[in-house]
């Protein structure tokens, strides 16, 4: 059985300038949870419930948005016992109001959380006894980001093997989450689970040259670089270092700049 995953659509045109993720497997899990998917699009079929329903796979409107919740509660949960914890996510909006929220407390709680978000974000970073743990930044450059990724600590300071590492084809928000069907992949596969956490999300965390960070009141100001010269595009990157997926020991020489430790960015 062979799948094929992805974060955006096949869209010929949007393909030449979206940045977007991929995955072809033959999980067998996954190729049945494809099934179930396509079945409830397709036919007169109930939605798979979670569990016995679906394998690996979570959907909305079914169980996408509560997995996510799930997920932000444990890092909470864990940072209240002084245990390792963190969020990485990225995306196109954040507007889902039950999402943010569960955000709010997560940071409250002590996890750091850094969100990639080209477009849309109603949630307020670095608000005092609120969001003081969080920060937000917007790429905006030479291609249109779309990828949706997000990565959990789950025990151990991002990135690390440890982590629990998805893609997806959802933004954070009510029509997405709650009216459409789209799918959250687990990314299971050592190679690509590194691929997607150290060097996409990292270079995207890393990115100096077209960032925009987000303030507390929403504006946004544009990243100086301290050195212009050296300064490290995500997208210059991503011209200079294709997918590593399938290069083993390439990837030791190809990854972007290490992390500097600051809220929310671990080395």
């Amino acid at each position: 059985t062979y799948t094929h995953y992805g974060t955006g659509n096949y869209h010929p045109i949007n393909a030449r300038i979206y940045t977007d993720l991929s995955l072809f497997t033959a999980d067998e899990a996954l190729g049945r949870d494809a099934n179930r998917l396509f079945n409830f699009v397709t036919a007169y079929r109930d939605p798979p419930e979670v569990g016995p329903g679906l394998e690996k796979l979570s959907m909305s409107p079914v169980s996408l948005k509560q997995t996510l919740i799930t997920m932000i509660e444990a890092e909470a949960a864990a940072a209240k016992k002084g245990e390792p914890s963190g969020i990485w996510a990225k995306m196109n909006s954040l507007v889902d109001g039950e999402v943010i929220d569960s955000l709010y407390k997560a940071s409250q709680a002590g996890v750091p959380i850094v969100l990639v978000v080209r477009g849309i974000c109603c949630l307020r970073p670095g608000l005092p006894g609120l969001s003081d743990n969080i920060t937000v930044k917007s790429i905006v450059g030479r291609f249109l980001e779309h990828s949706r990724i997000v990565c959990f600590a789950n025990g151990k300071q991002l990135p690390s093997p440890a982590a629990k590492v998805f893609i997806s084809s959802a933004d954070w928000m009510p029509r997405n989450l709650n009216r459409r069907v789209e799918a959250l992949v687990p990314i299971e596969n050592p190679t690509v689970h590194r691929q997607v956490m150290n060097q996409i999300m990292v270079a995207n965390l890393n990115d100096e040259k077209q960032s925009w960070m987000m303030r507390e009141d929403g504006a946004y100001l544009r990243v100086k670089p301290q050195a212009p010269t050296r300064a490290f595009s995500a997208h210059v990157y991503f011209m200079d270092n294709p997918s590593l997926s399938g290069r083993g020991s390439a990837l030791e020489v190809s990854l972007p700049p290490r992390l500097q430790p600051k809220k929310g960015l671990q080395s």
